[in-house]
Formats: C-alpha cells, structure tokens, sequence
C-alpha cells in the first residue's frame, strides 16, 4: 500500500517520533503548547538538570514538540499560530520539510485544503511540496488511501462502541472514535480539494526589461485565477524564436518572495523572447509571453561607445597623493616638526599627564572665537567630558568670522582625518609667508590633532553642513560620528542625550543662547541629518530634479530631508539600466524641437519608459510644488545616465537655462512644500561621495 510505503520510509529515516494517537490529543496538545513555547529555556531551574546533555534532551523534546504543533495548526487553520511558529523557529528547527507519518509535509495539507494564507506563509518561510507525489496518479492514490483507512478505522471503532458494555474502555474508544471522524473528514476534504483543483492561469504581467549588456529581466505576478489551487512555483523560458522551439533554457523559481528572475550569459545586440508559467499541485498552466515579447541586451553607453566617467579616477587620485607624499618626504617642511617632538606627543599621546596638560584640555566656556567639537553618539547617548560637557576644543581665539571657504576646505579635510599629522607637516612650510588663510587652517589642523588625542579617536565623522554660531561672536564646527559598538573612552563618557539638554537648560540664559547652547537644543535634528544622509536608495533607475540658488561665497542644492545626500527624486522602476534602444529614443525626444514629444510604438520597451517617464514626471512636479503647465519648459539631461554603484541611476530633470540656478534677490514663484533644505554644493558633493 502507498501508505505502509511512506509509513517505512518514515521508519528508515528515523527523522521524529510518531503524531499524537488521535487528533484530539494533538489539539490538547496543541493547546498546552501555545502558551509553553514562548518561554526562553535558560527560564528553567538549571539545578535541575544534569548537564548539557538533558538541557539538549529538553531543547529537542520543544522542537519536536513545534513540529507537531505546526501540523496542528496546519490542520486546524489556525493562520496566526502558524505565523507565530514560523517566526520563532527557523525552517530547520521546524523539520519545515521533513514528511509526517502520512507522508505529508504541512503545505501540502494547507494547499490541498486550499487554504491559500497560510500556504502562502508556508511558501515564504520555504516550504515544499512533498517529493514523493511524482505524479498526479501517485498524490490521487495516495489520498484515496488515507481517506480509505480512515473510513475502515471510523467503521471498525463505531462496531465496538455499538456492541461493547458501558466501560471504561468503551469510553476511551469512544474519544478514538470521534477523533478519527474528524481526520476522516480532513483526508476527505483535501482528496476533493485535490480533484477539485485544476491548473493555474498563466501569470499576469510579465515584463520583459534588458538589464545590462549581457542580462535581461523579467517580472511577473501571480496569475488571476489559480483554479483553486496555491501557485508554488514559476517556470522561465526562454529563446531566440517567438516559438520557443528550440529553447535556449529554463528556469525555476520555487523562492516565492520576489517574483522575478535575471536571465544572465546572454550576447549583447541579440534578440531574445521569454515567457513564464505557473505551477500548482494539478501541474503546469499555459505560459505567457513577455511585453514586449523581446528584449536586447545592451546599455545606453553603446549608443556612442563612451567609457564610465569615473573609470580609474580613485586610482589616479590615490597615485597623485602618493607621488604628493613621496616629494614632501624629502622637502624642509619636515624639519620644523623633528625640532617639535612635543607636537606629535601631543597629537597622539592618551597618558593622564598629557590629559592635564595646559594645552591639552577640553574647553569648558567658549570666550568668542571659532571651535570645533565632536559628537560621538550611541542609540539615545551622547559622549561627554568629565565636566558633562561636550567636547570642544579652540581653533582660534581671534577669528570672529568664519570665511565659507576656510569652512569648506575644513569639510575636504573630513576625508583624511588619519593624515592629519603629514598635512600638519605640509602646511607649517608656508608659515613664514604669513597668509592668515595659511594659518587659520595651520590652526585647524592642530585643533583636529588635540581632539583627536583627547578622545583617542582618528576619526571624528561627518562634518555638520553649516557652523553654528550666536551673537557673542562664537563659531562651532560640528562633526558628528556614530558609535555602533561599545567602546569605552579614556577621558569622556556616555550620558543620556535628554539628561544633557535638561542639566544645560538649568544654567544657560534663554535671552541670549551661546552657540554650544543652540547646539544641544538643535542636537536631535542633528542627530537625524547625520543618519539620514548615510541612507542608501533602492536599486532603480530615478528621476532626479536639479535646483540650485546662488549666494555671496556660494551655491547651494535643493534636497529632500529624508535624503539629504540626494537631489529630490521620485522613482521610475526598479531596473537600473538603461537600453541602447531607449537612450536613443530619448535623444531623439530630446532633439524635437515640438513640445509634443515623440511616443514610440505600442509593445517597445520605449513606449514602456515613455509611459513611467510621464507618470514619474506628474510625481516629481507635484512633491517639488511646480504646477505641471509650467514643466512644458523643462529638459532631460541628455549628456549622460548618471550611475551609483551600478545599482542606481539618475535622469536629471531641468528648468529652463535661466531658471537653474536663482540668483540672489530673484524671486522663485515655485518654492517646495516642508520637507526639503538647501546645502552648500561642496557639502552636497562629499556627502554623495560617502
């Protein structure tokens, strides 16, 4: 029989004990279990055990435990216990894929009762289908037999309930009795499921998209109907003909979280057709071919053979340094410094006699000049002196205004704050020539070192994008840093950000905050800058909006404060590339000298960009405040796609020539709703760098 033959494969696998001896046992079982499974087993009274083996014994006996109460669940279509269990316990844990005494796996019983829930939760945490139904014969005889013994088993019990005496035992069959009618009734309810069911639909919405020069992806969806039956995988073809005859290859995808796949090894410039099915427990359905029905691969630097812009740059740029230091190796410049042994002490030195060095203190009261201080902060906690102060150190006790560029080569400065010694060693050579622009950044470099040592840490993160000043004529630098594990510091230490502001609200003057008071005030918006601009976007291709307004000493860029680090944006699709075929069609778009633009024809992967370019355009106008009439004006950047990564991409959408840039005193009509700030355009540039 096909059960006695799963029932000894069960046997020679030797894999778990057998079910409970009825169902009503399992759901008291189920029962008790609910509330036991979510107490930790270090909870436990360890005297009671007896080494590691009982308390392995005892993790075993709860895991196995949770594999019955799975099938339990399963069964009793309880979708939130199942999700529970799934969340607790790993697949493994859960012999997820191990067969019961029936020679069923809990997905089958969920699909086969067409409880699509909680097969679909099944499916994400990995679930399969049982290897032994090879065939639709062998799943139809496989469940007319169990619907067969059970029937016997009903009928063989309900003949000695009849005709024994009133008993203990007649009770106890009794109890058999009423739990084998209910599995009678399960096992018949799944055989109808199962002839019931018919193959899937095709999937819907199979997209074909040409993902680099060598790729192509589709996406699908699950089909409309699935004829009653759970879709549990997909199958990918593809082809050079629109026959698929013969195929190139298939794929496929049991992996349920994300319904796509990337076919890759293809030849550029070659036309290739794909097309996806839907399988469920009656078989394959009908397959669906893509739209377009084909796709090329290839990448819009094929259209005039241009290289990467920034192939080789970081090389070049690590050799130029190199040869920078190899020339000042040999220079006067370091004489200055071997006559200062007390400098480079100074610089990386953590002793306590250097802690209470005259020179080597962090500072207390700011007395109007310019400063830098570090905010190194944990979760809700904030690094302090031993005075609960901030740390700050002094750059310059006479500079009382800071000039914008002095400020921007400092944020240059933020990319090598392990050279700081050798650019010390740099600058000192040009002190004699006496440029106070010299030796304000002179100044700047030892005030970096003297933090650096103080805290015993080379790196002082990100430099916040503005100074924060007040009216006594104070100027803080600001870097911010986020410490993820935990260290512990010689000369600072960790207090809560809240008991900071309210110990320096007690002593600070409301009428005329200093600029460390404007600081703690403003800290958790500045705590939130500094996470968000480390924010990476999704993999996709974007539409971004250039918007820049000039100053006196500088131009700044519109960005959103979601994402500082990126101009405002909204997404096209999640593939990143861009096809030869469609950058062509855009330069020709671009070249109409009409405002109508040139729409491709139906069923090209043109017409589908053309299609998510319109919709992203609406988008974009609407979250930057700009009504759509007046975006007749605007261009695409056409020079180039701009590449992040390799993941991301960006078309730029322009304003007019005359409108890029917003000078001082011109009035912008069109001024973006809460949400956005303007950074300097250096800043911005270091931040997308990061």
């Amino acid at each position: 029989k096909m059960t006695q033959q799963m029932r000894d494969l069960q046997l020679a696998q030797a894999r778990k004990p057998p079910g409970p001896s009825s169902p009503n046992a399992a759901k008291r079982l189920y029962r008790n279990l609910s509330g036991k499974f979510r107490v930790n087993y270090t909870s436990f009274d360890e005297s009671s055990l007896v080494g590691r083996g009982e308390k392995e014994k005892l993790r075993k006996s709860y895991l196995l435990q949770s594999n019955a109460a799975l099938f339990e669940a399963v069964e009793l279509q309880d979708l939130d216990r199942v999700q529970e269990l799934l969340k607790q316990y790993s697949p493994e844990e859960l012999d997820l894929n191990t067969p019961n005494s029936e020679g069923l796996l809990p997905l089958d019983i969920a699909i086969m009762t067409n409880n699509v829930p909680i097969a679909r939760a099944l499916l994400q945490a990995g679930a399969k289908e049982s290897p032994h139904f090879v065939s639709l014969e062998s799943r139809s005889l496989h469940l007319s037999t169990l619907v067969r013994e059970a029937e016997q088993r009903v009928n063989e019990l309900t003949a000695q309930v009849v005709n024994e005496a009133p008993n203990a035992d007649c009770s106890n069959k009794e109890k058999q009795l009423k739990a084998w009618e209910w599995r009678y009734q399960l096992y018949k309810r799944m055989k109808a499921g199962f002839e019931h069911a018919r193959v899937p639909d095709a999937p819907a919405n199979v997209h074909l998209s040409v993902a680099s020069s060598s790729s192509v992806q589709v996406t699908f969806g699950e089909p409309l109907s699935v004829n009653s039956a759970v879709v549990t995988k997909y199958k990918v073809e593809w082809s050079f003909f629109p026959t698929f005859s013969p195929l190139l290859g298939e794929a496929v995808i049991d992996k349920m979280k994300n319904l796509h796949f990337t076919i890759q090894g293809l030849v550029s410039g070659t036309a290739y057709y794909v097309q996806v099915s839907a399988y469920n427990m009656k078989g394959w359905g009908p397959p669906q071919a893509s739209v377009p029905p084909f796709a090329i691969p290839s990448n819009w630097r094929e259209y005039d053979g241009r290289a990467p812009r920034r192939r080789g740059q970081a090389e070049a740029l690590d050799h130029l340094l190199g040869q920078v230091k190899t020339v000042h190796q040999h220079c006067i410049c370091h004489e200055p410094c071997k006559n200062q042994p007390q400098s480079r002490k100074h610089s990386v030195s953590k002793s306590l006699k250097h802690l209470f060095h005259p020179g080597s203190k962090f500072l207390k009261t700011l007395k109007r000049g310019l400063y830098l201080t570090a905010i190194f902060y944990k979760d809700d906690n904030i690094l302090v002196t031993h005075e609960d102060q901030i740390p700050v150190v002094e750059i310059d006790d006479t500079y009382s205004c800071l000039l914008m560029q002095d400020f921007l080569w400092f944020t240059k400065v933020s990319c090598m704050w392990d050279e700081i010694l050798w650019l010390r060693q740099c600058v000192t050579v040009s002190q004699s020539s006496c440029s106070c622009i010299l030796q304000t950044r002179f100044k700047m470099l030892l005030a970096i070192s003297q933090m650096q040592g103080l805290l015993g840490i080379q790196d002082l993160g990100q430099v916040f994008f503005e100074p924060v000043k007040d009216k006594q004529g104070n100027i803080l630098i600001v870097t911010l840093k986020e410490v993820k594990t935990n260290q512990t510091f010689e000369s600072v230490r960790w207090v809560p950000i809240c008991k900071l502001q309210s110990s320096r609200k007690s002593v600070s003057s409301p009428e005329e905050p200093t600029a460390l008071d404007t600081l703690l005030i403003s800290i958790q918006d500045k705590l939130a800058y500094h996470q968000r601009s480390s924010h990476a976007l999704s993999p996709g291709l974007y539409l971004g909006y250039l918007k820049l307004c000039s100053a006196v000493d500088q131009i700044r860029v519109l960005v959103p404060e979601q994402l500082p680090n990126i101009l405002c944006h909204v997404k096209i699709r999640s593939n990143p590339n861009i096809s030869r075929e469609e950058w062509e069609w855009l330069q020709k778009m671009v070249s109409v000298e009409e405002p109508v633009p040139v729409e491709p024809e139906a069923e090209t992967s043109q017409n589908h960009l053309f299609q998510e370019l319109q919709v992203a355009i609406k988008e974009l106008m609407t979250l930057v405040n700009i009504p759509l009439q007046e975006a007749k004006d605007f261009r695409l950047y056409s020079q180039e796609v701009l590449d992040f990564g390799g993941q991301v991409s960006f078309l730029l959408l322009l304003p007019p020539s005359d409108d890029v840039c917003t000078a001082p005193g011109q009035n912008n009509p069109y001024t973006p709703r809460s949400g956005f700030l303007t950074l300097p355009l250096q800043i911005f540039e270091l931040g997308e760098e990061r």
